[in-house]
């Protein structure tokens, strides 16, 4: 027994400069729980954010504050639409084909941009010798109206310069005009007639107006600049709810036959503001962070007062109205944005609102008065009143008889001698003798390419150019010379697209999904936590803090690699989830077998996570290829899947491996915890 004894004391001698690390250790542990509690405040920053106000504004000292920025959801769990195309490649030679697909996907990608669709999914399919497009548009119900243009073959134009652009009309072209207003104003009264006989106003809006989407209009007051002259014509001509104006109305969108509904009295506010904008807020380009701009606006909260607010805002203010001093003028509800109209609608007149936040950064508002007015509710039919420039362009550029139909093909070509990129045209036999004709009549001038009404480049002629062959220099990268050609081609092969297949998800069944999605995925955490406390007890604790980093740092990765969150997504997310179980689980047992066999704590987590680590890293890298072999070789959903489950692998291995380690060397660090064995799910052999 003294051999025993005294070997166990040698073995605490030999330990002991161990013992010297533990702060290095525990400042280890102290730097993941606070890990931990930030990637959680920045993965639901609606949480922090209050408790940060509310500190700040009691402490009066600034406080870090997260941006709101919502998970990306998919098109199954935000709703949307889900369109497949097929390209008919018939026309075109087989070699060119893959170019030709990719020129169209661009073209097509930038007619979404100009829909608004937030985060469109635009992708290209080349299975079973099929030449497909796919577009999701998340968060869109009805795309009728985009389908048929998105879909459009592609229209290549070249625009010579427009001359006449902008000069004033000669007498004989103001006569013109006066007539052609005058056969406006007489086609507006035969509506306005109608009208006022009884027929149906719904009905004529969709008939006769320009802007029949924008037919209803709520909440308008006199002060608006659009539809003041709507305003004015109803309490000019007495005009009672439920009747037609008895006069055109000539307003900034043109003649306007005007229907009035109803009215209600509304508070009016006139306000003043000082917005201090961060980087990453709408409009705002000065580069400020936003921990800076949240002090900034604190301070100047301090300073502000009634007298001086005007002058304060001509000193700091980042948007258009600092030059009047911060002043927005009269203001009505629904005009402003939501956190905006509640921040002054909480002030009290001749107060100095607490900052605000809102998309476009931080706000102090000064409510000078209030005033009590009338809204208007109209319906409106809006009519074309001709122009000037109707009659002369405005454009700088004008239609030539060179088109798409005309380009054989566009390509990248280097240049022998200095190597730079550029982008070379051909011509066919007509569009030869028409290019020729263009570039002798406008030598050192430019003419345009446009693609669907928007301009791709607009060269300067150095030459008549006669043979049909063309190239357009410039200080082009490769990738922006290889983008140039892939739309010229676009617009120019005969590519028609045919609408396959039409998919709706309504947001109400995504809304359920990720409800039921979210839930499943915090019960299933729980379970796991619970099963690993009960079972594994004090190693199982350490488990479950190093899966509460694991999620987090899961959900913020999410956020900084913009990750769109499909149902897929969440099942990669759960099964990785149980990778990180797996890895905790064999690196306990291994510790258990390693107590058991007699070895004091310090040693025994040594030598579990030595023996542990070659099945986890080989586990998880087998899991990495498949997950690599599914994302490059398949598309949509089943890529989401595998970018998810990527992920949480590699950070489920982090967390088992890095945290959990630094965790478990603590508590060698604690003798009054290690010698009680059962807080370890084993017992001592005798």
């Amino acid at each position: 027994m003294k051999h025993v004894w005294k070997d166990e004391r040698s073995r605490r001698t030999f330990v002991s400069p161990t013992v010297k690390k533990r702060w290095p250790l525990r400042v280890a542990a102290a730097v993941a729980l606070i890990a931990t509690l930030g990637f959680a405040a920045m993965d639901f920053p609606g949480i922090w954010n209050a408790g940060a106000q509310f500190v700040s504004a009691k402490s009066g000292i600034p406080v870090f504050i997260f941006e709101e920025k919502s998970f990306r959801l998919g098109l199954d769990l935000q709703g949307g639409a889900h369109l497949v195309y097929e390209a008919d490649m018939s026309a075109i030679p087989e070699e060119d084909r893959l170019s030709a697909l990719e020129g169209v996907k661009d073209v097509m990608e930038q007619r979404v941009n100009t829909f608004g669709v937030a985060e469109p999914v635009v992708q290209t399919t080349t299975t079973g010798g099929t030449y497909r497009i796919i577009i999701e548009l998340a968060g869109v119900m009805d795309v009728s109206d985009a389908i048929q243009q998105i879909g459009e073959t592609p229209v290549l134009e070249f625009k010579e310069p427009e001359p006449e652009a902008g000069r004033e009309l000669t007498k004989e072209e103001q006569t013109q005009l006066v007539d052609l207003q005058t056969a406006d104003r007489e086609a507006a009264q035969t509506v306005l007639t109608r009208a006022r006989a009884g027929e149906d106003f719904t009905s004529l809006i969709a008939e006769k107006s320009l802007a029949p989407q924008n037919g209803v209009l709520t909440g308008i007051t006199e002060n608006d600049y659009l539809y003041g002259a709507l305003i004015e014509a109803i309490k000019n001509t007495w005009t009672s709810p439920g009747r037609v104006v008895p006069q055109v109305v000539e307003a900034p969108e043109g003649l306007t036959i005007v229907k009035y509904t109803q009215a209600s009295t509304i508070t009016e506010s006139r306000l003043s503001h000082i917005l201090i904008c961060y980087e990453g807020a709408t409009g705002c380009t000065t580069g400020l962070p936003e921990i800076e701009a949240n002090i900034k606006i604190g301070e100047l909260k301090d300073q502000a007062t009634p007298e001086n607010f005007a002058e304060l805002a001509k000193q700091n203010s980042t948007d258009g109205s600092a030059a009047g001093g911060g002043d927005l003028g009269w203001t009505y509800p629904g005009q402003m944005v939501a956190p905006f109209e509640l921040g002054a609608l909480q002030t009290p007149v001749g107060a100095i609102s607490d900052p605000v936040k809102t998309d476009f950064g931080y706000h102090l508002i000064y409510k000078q008065e209030e005033r009590q007015a009338t809204a208007y509710d109209l319906e409106r039919i809006v009519m074309k009143l001709t122009d000037q420039y109707d009659i002369v362009p405005y454009s700088p550029w004008k239609n030539t008889e060179l088109s798409g139909k005309h380009l054989t093909r566009a390509g990248v070509e280097l240049d022998p001698s200095t190597g730079i990129p550029h982008v070379a045209l051909q011509f066919n036999e007509e569009g030869a003798d028409l290019f020729g004709e263009l570039t002798s009549a406008h030598v050192g001038e430019p003419i345009a390419i446009f693609l669907d009404g928007e301009v791709l480049s607009s060269p300067v002629v150095q030459t008549a150019i006669y043979g049909g062959q063309a190239i357009i220099t410039g200080d082009f990268t490769l990738e922006e010379a290889k983008t140039l050609a892939q739309r010229l081609n676009a617009g120019a092969l005969p590519v028609p697209v045919h609408l396959l297949s039409q998919q709706t998800v309504g947001p109400t069944l995504g809304a359920v999904s990720l409800e039921k999605s979210v839930i499943a995925a915090c019960i299933g955490f729980l379970l796991v936590i619970i099963f690993m406390i009960s079972y594994y007890r004090l190693p199982g604790v350490i488990a479950a803090l190093a899966l509460a980093l694991y999620l987090f740092l899961n959900l913020a990765a999410y956020r900084i690699f913009d990750v769109t969150v499909t149902l897929a997504g969440i099942t990669g997310f759960v099964l990785s989830l149980g990778m990180a179980v797996d890895a905790n689980v064999l690196i306990i047992e291994r510790l258990k077998e390693e107590l058991k066999a007699g070895r004091d704590h310090h040693a025994a987590t040594d030598e579990a996570y030595r023996r542990a680590w070659p099945a986890i890293r080989d586990g998880n890298i087998t899991t990495l290829i498949a997950t690599g072999i599914l994302y490059w070789f398949s598309s949509s959903f089943i890529q989401g899947f595998a970018l998810t489950l990527s992920i949480g692998v590699i950070l489920s291995m982090f967390t088992a491996i890095i945290i959990s380690r630094i965790y478990h060397k603590n508590l060698t660090q604690w003798p009054s915890v290690t010698k009680r064995s059962w807080l370890f799910g084993h017992r001592h052999q005798p």
